[in-house]
């Protein structure tokens, strides 16, 4: 029997290969399809963004279009068929209407066959029919060179995301749309060389790290730097409701639009750090954090006696129990979830209102959050001195995605083994395999600082670089090793942005992405030193002495 799809962008892929019946993540063949051909179909607009930024046009709805379609094909975004379809059509309709601006300019309008002359069909099951040979096999083309679009493309729907995060809290560079567009157009140019394409994928880096320090621009500007706070794991009596996902502005109209209804709100997984900025800590009704990583979601959230707000990615298919609780927001869908738009989260509110809620208070334990940059760099001196007087003998940047997929256990077992003279700092869902612990502090600096989210990578790396500065030393020869987790197509980007910084000997668990084929593997070991995780005992070993 022929495969039902193809899907090998994230780490728990079926048998370390490929989802070829149905995606681990929940994924159906049809959804996969529509994403396939949204992709394909983002190609054909791309082409003639490209064309027309020679000619000085510059069309910011093909830029934002473009941001959020592709970021709706990363893994456990957007599961519904249905919402593919618009996409798939608006995409070919801004496509068409800058062809017509090129020409009009004098520029090239004619590309062959292929998705610059793409055309939907007006079914799903048609459209569905039209993805078949546009996804992510492909025999004619080299497989390191397939390898290598491949891992820009998932680089590519990394940096959409942070794009979009940014946008929508209003910090925009057209430089990074321009290389979105660049990036996808390269897919269809058959004269570029291996050279060229691990170039295009070191580019992608470089423009990950202007599209992450917009990201933190867009949300230290609207809500301050986050500050170390204390973030309460237990629950206070009354109704509830709990924000999962990653995007603070949401967070903040739930927050405006349920302030005086009795309601308390509980952040869940990667919104943990959103208690660290001050513009959302001044809510009274924001109150702690409920539960894990997204992984943990179906008893987590089958458990919470409230209504329960999806955004951006991490959803996963809702249990029956709390299917009516649940609703998504933004580009986040699942079929049969009620979805809310335009900020209007009235239904959510009434939702959690109807709810039992918490019958008491329970006093569970509490952690740490808030150490992004400005806060770490506020000490920055107290570490100098307990490095240079041998206090701190080591930092650790354990960090990255959370994952099901047996193995994540090292990550736990790693930071419970690290030595009392060294510092975890971490960020991403990674980190729910060890955030409650207490690892204590050396000369009043917590050997756990919590940076933020996934999104939240920038605040790493100015920390390494402002470090680097403080001991005239390259990131490369500081006492700092990167112990990294990867599950989806973000992890990807950041991981091609520490590539473009020259960043040497990461180690890279629990997988390798399948993507990745033995000779670009060779390529990167070569020139990034970048090494499969072993044992938390033999890593520590090899790089403590």
């Amino acid at each position: 029997m022929a495969d039902k799809m193809f899907c090998y962008q994230c780490e728990q892929t079926s048998g370390g290969t490929g989802c070829t019946k149905q995606g681990v993540c929940g994924k159906s063949p049809e959804t996969a399809a529509l994403q396939d051909l949204l992709t394909y179909a983002l190609k054909g607009l791309a082409l003639y963004a490209v064309e027309a930024r020679k000619a000085g046009i510059d069309d910011r709805d093909a830029n934002v279009f473009t941001a959020k379609a592709l970021f709706s094909t990363l893994t456990n975004v957007d599961f519904d068929p249905e919402r593919f379809v618009p996409l798939i059509n608006q995409c070919v309709d801004l496509r068409e209407k800058l062809k017509a601006k090129v020409a009009q300019a004098g520029g090239k309008t004619e590309f062959g066959e292929g998705p610059a002359t793409f055309r939907p069909a007006g079914s799903i099951d048609a459209l569905v029919e039209q993805a078949a040979g546009k996804g992510f096999r492909d025999d004619s083309i080299n497989p390191d060179i397939l390898s290598l679009q491949h891992t820009l493309i998932f680089g590519l729907r990394g940096v959409a995301a942070y794009a979009d995060h940014a946008q929508i809290l209003g910090q925009e560079d057209p430089a990074v749309y321009a290389f979105i567009h660049e990036g996808l157009a390269a897919t269809q140019n058959k004269d570029l060389t291996l050279d060229d394409w691990v170039g295009l994928c070191l580019k992608c880096g470089e423009i990950n790290l202007r599209a992450m320090e917009l990201l933190d621009a867009a949300n230290t500007g609207a809500y301050g730097h986050p500050v170390p706070t204390k973030v309460p794991l237990g629950a206070k009596a009354g109704k509830a409701i709990l924000v999962s996902g990653h995007d603070l502005k949401d967070l903040e109209e739930v927050l405006k639009q349920s302030e005086g209804k009795g309601i308390y709100v509980y952040t869940h997984g990667e919104m943990l750090p959103c208690h660290g900025y001050p513009e959302l800590k001044k809510y009274s009704h924001f109150y702690g954090h409920y539960g894990t990583a997204w992984q943990n979601q179906r008893k987590e959230f089958a458990e919470f006696p409230g209504s329960i707000l999806m955004t951006t990615n991490c959803i996963q298919r809702p249990a029956d129990t709390y299917r009516d609780n649940i609703f998504t927001t933004g580009l986040v869908g699942w079929p049969g979830v009620r979805h809310l738009e335009h900020g209007n989260f009235a239904p959510l509110i009434e939702k959690a209102l109807e709810l039992p809620g918490f019958a008491q208070d329970t006093n569970g334990r509490a952690v740490m959050c808030g150490f992004a940059r400005n806060a770490v760099l506020s000490v920055a001196d107290k570490v100098i001195d307990a490095v240079k007087s041998g206090a701190i003998k080591h930092f650790f940047l354990v960090a990255g995605c959370d994952g099901a997929k047996p193995g994540r256990n090292y990550y736990t077992q790693f930071v419970e083994n690290a030595p009392k003279d060294t510092v975890i700092l971490t960020l991403a869902c990674g980190k729910f395999r060890f955030f409650d612990k207490d690892l204590g502090d050396i000369g009043g600096i917590p050997r756990l600082l919590d940076i933020g989210q996934c999104n939240d990578a920038y605040s790493a790396i100015q920390i390494a670089v402002a470090l680097s500065k403080a001991f005239n030393l390259e990131v490369n020869q500081l006492p700092l090793s990167m112990i990294l987790s990867w599950y989806e197509q973000k992890a990807c980007a950041i991981l091609l942005t520490l590539f473009y910084l020259g960043i040497k000997g990461i180690r890279l668990g629990p997988s390798l992405p399948a993507f990745i084929t033995p000779n670009v593997l060779d390529v990167l070991v070569k020139n990034f030193d970048i090494k499969p995780i072993s044992t938390p005992e033999e890593d520590l070993k090899a790089i403590l002495g």
